[in-house]
């Protein structure tokens, strides 16, 4: 387990899915977490009991990071609470799925504010609080890289995604603070269960077949990941987005 003691984290989207897992990883490493949440107060209220168990000082802050505003309050407010931030896990997410020639307006306006504007807003924000040192994490996905129907609108927030990760890097790297992202292939979430229906399970078969382990990842094991890369010891790996899927985007398509 890594030591993240006297660490405090900020991880949006935090109490479901794979922001959990990375918020109850680090918690487990010793780190504060503020565990960012837009609207279910169920999960987010369990989430946080879990994780008091082992940071017992971490706290809930509500915020919608398709609110400029909300996002860079988020900021303010785990510094004020928790007294100091090392750490931001950008891991927040929203879109319609449906195809680019049926995309209205408004569906890029929320993707785009949500994940590109609450990226670099939490960002600028974070850059005045954060200890020189920190660690900086944005959480993407295979429709960055990959078709995906109905994704178009969301991979091309996440592709712009990775590009802000390479130049934020290079901005705050005089200061040590490192910026990377991690891309994964496909898990099983609530997302991912909701967005293939019926079809998930022949998804996650195929997944396990095409790639290289021939399994499909356990959620943890994409969290691990993440926690590698703001570890303390992750000190000269930045402006990178790693790549967790097991070489399924490197499959041969004439594989059987």
């Amino acid at each position: 387990m890594i030591d993240f003691h006297d660490k405090v984290a900020i991880i949006t989207g935090g109490t479901r899915g794979l922001g959990r897992a990375i918020a109850m990883r680090m918690a487990r490493g010793g780190a504060t977490i503020a565990l960012n949440y837009r609207r279910d107060e169920a999960s987010a209220q369990a989430t946080l009991e879990e994780i008091r168990a082992f940071a017992p000082r971490s706290i809930l802050v509500k915020a919608d990071m398709e609110i400029d505003a909300e996002a860079r309050v988020l900021i303010e407010r785990t510094a004020d609470a928790l007294g100091r931030l090392d750490i931001l896990v950008f891991n927040a997410a929203a879109t319609a799925f449906k195809p680019l020639l049926a995309a209205k307006p408004h569906n890029l306006t929320r993707t785009f504010n949500l994940s590109v504007g609450g990226f670099v807003a939490t960002v600028q924000a974070a850059s005045k609080v954060m200890s020189d040192g920190g660690r900086i994490l944005m959480i993407s996905g295979i429709d960055s890289m990959r078709y995906l129907p109905g994704h178009g609108v969301l991979g091309a927030a996440k592709a712009a995604l990775e590009a802000l990760v390479r130049d934020f890097a290079f901005e705050l790297g005089p200061r040590a603070i490192t910026v990377n992202g991690v891309n994964f292939g496909m898990i099983d979430s609530d997302s991912s269960r909701l967005y293939f229906g019926d079809d998930f399970a022949r998804v996650m078969r195929a997944t396990a077949e095409r790639s290289a382990l021939g399994r499909a990842p356990e959620l943890d094991e994409v969290a691990a990941v993440a926690c590698l890369l703001c570890a303390p010891e992750a000190g000269y790996l930045t402006a990178q987005t790693i790549m967790v899927d097991a070489g399924l985007t490197l499959a041969s398509p004439l594989a059987e």
